[in-house]
């Protein structure tokens, strides 16, 4: 993945590969050992059945979705399903 600002990820929608809105970034979390990007903490979008999405989630409800799960930056933050 090219190098891009996190300003520009602030507030993005992330989408599944099969165009399922899955909800907004959150944060990103990172290994602090290497300072390499570990996964993306999205909230869900509210209009989602979270039990038809399987998807790990944290304790606080949102989506912890690996790193290397991420296709596309572009309107949306593309991750593969």
């Amino acid at each position: 993945m090219p190098s891009i600002l996190a300003e520009n990820l602030s507030g993005k929608a992330v989408m599944g590969s099969d165009g399922t809105e899955l909800g907004m970034l959150y944060n990103i979390t990172m290994n602090l050992k290497t300072g390499g990007l570990s996964s993306l903490v999205v909230e869900p979008d509210e209009q989602l059945d979270t039990d038809t999405v399987d998807l790990e989630t944290n304790e606080d409800g949102h989506f912890e979705l690996p790193v290397n799960r991420v296709q596309a930056v572009k309107d949306y933050i593309v991750v593969q399903r």
